[in-house]
């Protein structure tokens, strides 16, 4: 019977790829990856050779059908992104979508993604939290930010290190400048860093240390949303 493995890969340090990922890896006839350099350096380290293609958010559709037919063919496939999770914010949600069409088996490996660490080092409420990725950069992205401004969970974005000033000023005008942020950076790596304060403290330091690296930004939630706050009240 074919399958379709989900095979999330390591955020940055790479003893976080779990003993099942290696072994679905190493089982595989074929690896789809987002970048396939990325992921040959991965194998490679691995001791795991595979035939790997190229699968990312800009031929997705055109090599779909070629891949669901290879699955219905028999071939068990595993679906790779850079780091991560694949279709948390990477290329995954469509294949994923239309094996299950198929009636392909598909199984998703529990393993790193970068939102997890990042919500639960803050020490911010995480009973509930929400998770929008990438913001949207031009068309859609002001809209966005305005359903934002009707958020009280804690909730999570990815930004660019380029981008993050940017966000963080947009952020400030719809919920002020009290509210408290954590820009989380580099997880798992040699540089990883937490660095939480008002977006005002924020913005000031990051206007004069540019940011570098995969960053996560983590907005906390509205005081009155948490428990202790509802219990004092």
């Amino acid at each position: 019977m074919s399958k379709l493995y989900v095979i999330p890969t390591p955020i940055g340090n790479l003893d976080d790829i779990t003993l099942r990922a290696i072994k679905v890896l190493a089982t595989c006839d074929l690896i789809l990856a987002e970048d396939t350099r990325t992921t040959a350096f991965l194998l490679k380290h691995l001791q795991i050779q595979k035939p790997i293609k190229s699968y990312h958010q800009h031929n997705e559709h055109k090599v779909l059908e070629e891949v669901i037919h290879a699955l219905q063919s028999g071939q068990t496939i595993g679906l790779v992104s850079d780091a991560g999770t694949p279709a948390i914010s990477d290329p995954g949600f469509l294949l994923v979508r239309e094996a299950i069409k198929n009636n392909i088996e598909t199984i998703c490996l529990p393993g790193p993604t970068a939102f997890v660490p990042a919500l639960v080092n803050t020490g911010f409420p995480c009973n509930e939290f929400s998770f929008y990725g990438f913001l949207p950069q031009k068309k859609g992205r002001q809209t966005k930010l305005k359903e934002l401004a009707a958020e009280q969970k804690t909730f999570i974005l990815y930004e660019s290190p380029f981008r993050l000033v940017k966000l963080l000023e947009e952020l400030r005008v719809v919920f002020g400048e009290s509210r408290r942020v954590a820009v989380c950076r580099e997880l798992s790596k040699l540089f990883e860093e937490t660095r939480i304060g008002n977006f005002n403290e924020l913005i000031t330091h990051y206007k004069s240390k540019p940011a570098k690296g995969e960053i996560v930004v983590v907005v906390e939630a509205l005081k009155a949303n948490s428990k202790t706050d509802l219990i004092e009240n």
